[in-house]
C-alpha cells in the first residue's frame, strides 16, 4: 500500500524536488554575496556616517528573491489545495476506492498510508524552503530587527505546522464533500481563516505581554515631538521587541500625545527637564527573546489542529463511507 500510494504521488514529488533543487541552488549562490555586502556595508556604516543609506540600499538587494518569503506563506495552502483536496476526492469520485478495499486493504491502513506518505512529503517541503529562507534572509532580518511581525510566518518552523494543518484539512474537505473542486474551495477558505484567526487573535496572547513604565528623558522626548508619536527610548532599547502600545502618561496616569510635546510646553520653557521629568513612557510588549517560543507554540497549535482533523477523516472513513 504505501509503494502503490508512493507511486500515485511520484510525479508531484518530482515537481516539488525540482523547484525546492532550483530555488536551493539561486539561494546558495547569493546568499554569501547577501553576508559580504552587509559586512561591507551595514556593520560598518557606523564608521562613516551613513547608517541610513546604506541600510536602504541593502535592504533593496536581491528585492525578487526577498519575495520568495511570500512562497513560503503560499506554500502550505498550496498544498492543502493541490495535494490534500484531491487525494481522497477523486478516488471517492471516480469509485476507485471501492477496488483497494476489495483487495485486503483495510479503510484504517488505506487512509492512514495516504496521510503518512503525502502529509510527510508535505511538511518536508515546507520545512525545507523556511530552513532556506531563513538562513539566506539571515543578514536582513539583523537590519530589519522585528521578527515577530512582518516576516513570522515565513521562518523558523511555523511553516512545517502549515503544512502539515492545511495538507489534512485538504483530505478532510475531500472526504466530507467528496467532490475535488469544492473540496479545494473550502480547503483555501477554511485556511486562510484559521491563519488570520491564530496571526490577530490568538498568537498575541500565547503570553502575556509585559508591561514597562520608565520615566521620559529629554532626548526621548525631542524623538517623541520629531516623530509624533514615534519610536521612544524604550522602544529603542529593545531590539526586535513586539510593541503592543506605546504611550506617554503625566503625574496622574492620564495619557498625553505628541500634541502635547508638539505645543511647545515643555520643550520650549526653560524647565524642560523637569517638566518633561514628570512623564512616563508605559510599554506593552513581547521581548524579542519570546520569538523561539511563540514560533514552538504556534507549530503545537497548527500539529494539534492537524491531529484532530486526521482524527476525524479516521472516524468519517469507518463510519460513513460506503
Amino acid at each position: 500500500m504505501i509503494r502503490f500510494s508512493w507511486l500515485q504521488f511520484r510525479i508531484q514529488a518530482a515537481v516539488a524536488i525540482g523547484a525546492l533543487a532550483i530555488v536551493a541552488i539561486v539561494l546558495a549562490l547569493t546568499g554569501p554575496h547577501l553576508v559580504h555586502l552587509f559586512d561591507t556595508t551595514v556593520a560598518t556604516c557606523g564608521v562613516h556616517h551613513d547608517c541610513s543609506a546604506a541600510t536602504v540600499s541593502f535592504v533593496s538587494t536581491y528585492r525578487v528573491l526577498q519575495d520568495l518569503g511570500n512562497l513560503v506563506v503560499a506554500l502550505p495552502a498550496l498544498l492543502g489545495i493541490f495535494w490534500g483536496a484531491p487525494l481522497v476526492a477523486r478516488e471517492l469520485e471516480t469509485g476507485t476506492h471501492r477496488l483497494v478495499w476489495t483487495q485486503g486493504v483495510t479503510r484504517t491502513r488505506w487512509i492512514a498510508v495516504k496521510l503518512g506518505v503525502v502529509g510527510l512529503a508535505s511538511m518536508v517541503a515546507a520545512g525545507l524552503l523556511s530552513l532556506m529562507m531563513t538562513w539566506w534572509s539571515s543578514p536582513l532580518d539583523r537590519v530589519n530587527m522585528n521578527q515577530f511581525t512582518s516576516v513570522f510566518d515565513q521562518r523558523g518552523i511555523v511553516p512545517i505546522g502549515y503544512a502539515a494543518f492545511a495538507f489534512v484539512l485538504g483530505v478532510a474537505a475531500g472526504l466530507l464533500i467528496r467532490r475535488t473542486l469544492p473540496a479545494m474551495a473550502a480547503t483555501l477558505g477554511v485556511f486562510v481563516a484559521a491563519r488570520v484567526a491564530i496571526t490577530f487573535w490568538v498568537r498575541p496572547h500565547l503570553q502575556s505581554a509585559l508591561h514597562t513604565t520608565s520615566p521620559l528623558h529629554l532626548t526621548a522626548a525631542t524623538a517623541f515631538n520629531q516623530t509624533n508619536n514615534g519610536p521612544l527610548s524604550l522602544t529603542g532599547a529593545m531590539p526586535g521587541a513586539w510593541v503592543f502600545s506605546d504611550r506617554l502618561v503625566n503625574a496622574a496616569g492620564h495619557s498625553v500625545g505628541g500634541n502635547f510635546l508638539n505645543q511647545g510646553a515643555c520643550l520650549q520653557s526653560r524647565s524642560a527637564p523637569a517638566c518633561i521629568g514628570k512623564l512616563r513612557e508605559v510599554l506593552v510588549y513581547q521581548p524579542a527573546s519570546r520569538y523561539w517560543t511563540f514560533q514552538w507554540y504556534e507549530l503545537a497549535i497548527f500539529i494539534g489542529l492537524a491531529v484532530i482533523l486526521g482524527g476525524l477523516c479516521f472516524w468519517w472513513i469507518r463510519r460513513r463511507v460506503s
